[in-house]
């Protein structure tokens, strides 16, 4: 399950998604996550799914890798549904002793369950399309204006792009000790929701130590190769607003802008 995860995942590509500028992507991803939660009908979210489409289309990624990116929330998406079925009042289409679904449960279960998705899927074409050193400029540059104000916006650039990079890292360091664990004779998927959470100590404490062990050699990397943080430094390639990011941010402006309105 672990494998499925593709958050902070990078696959190259030339495609027209992978040349937009990072700032670009961020921006409409941003717009793409205001557009979940102003929207409150399946046909916005059915939009909301045309777009994304539309974006996995043009960069050329399988859809079925995308998809895998589901499973991990499987657990999630069931626990949403389950809670709006049977704890949300209103019109009753099913009942058996104490037990009862009602109509708003329903609906309001499979939007939120929709909005999960949605956003998963959406967050993940941003960094699967944006190589890490792209996406720290790009955030950087979004947030230089804020240098005013006092916000370090390369040390927060630089920070987030790790963070998101370190992901998958995490993940496939988490499923060797699971697995050197069950070789050794742990089980992780009998007894209850109790005793499976205790049973995950022995990973997260190696999990812990080699995290801070990897944020050390990667401290004293940075260190050996001259890093100093963001002030006075130049870069290699420099950020390029084309044509193409003007009419891609113009269209998902203008996307979300009437979705919202209408749906």
């Amino acid at each position: 399950m672990m494998r499925n995860i593709t958050i902070g995942q990078y696959i190259p590509g030339e495609s027209l998604i992978h040349r937009l500028d990072p700032r670009t992507k961020i921006i409409a991803t941003f717009l793409f996550i205001a557009l979940l939660f102003l929207v409150d009908t399946f046909i916005g979210y059915a939009c909301g799914a045309v777009l994304i489409l539309l974006s996995v289309i043009l960069s050329r990624i399988p859809i079925k890798f995308i998809l895998r990116g589901i499973k991990p929330l499987a657990v999630i998406i069931v626990l949403t549904l389950s809670l709006h079925f049977f704890m949300t009042d209103g019109r009753v289409i099913f009942q058996l002793g104490f037990i009862k679904v009602t109509e708003e449960g329903v609906v309001r279960g499979l939007m939120m369950g929709s909005r999960l998705v949605l956003l998963v899927i959406g967050t993940s074409i941003l960094t699967l399309t944006t190589s890490p050193i792209l996406l720290t400029d790009g955030i950087e540059s979004l947030l230089k204006p804020f240098k005013v104000i006092g916000v370090p916006a390369h040390e927060l650039a630089m920070m987030m792009t790790i963070a998101l990079r370190f992901i998958p890292t995490l993940v496939e360091e988490t499923e060797k000790i699971m697995k050197a664990q069950m070789a050794r004779g742990a089980d992780f998927e009998s007894g209850n929701i109790f005793q499976r959470a205790k049973s995950l100590i022995p990973i997260l404490i190696p999990l812990f130590i080699n995290a801070f062990r990897r944020a050390d050699d990667l401290a004293t990397a940075m260190e050996a190769r001259g890093y100093r943080g963001g002030e006075g430094r130049t870069k290699f390639r420099v950020l390029k607003f084309t044509h193409q990011d003007g009419f891609t941010l113009l269209f998902v402006t203008a996307f979300v802008v009437l979705v919202s309105i209408y749906f």
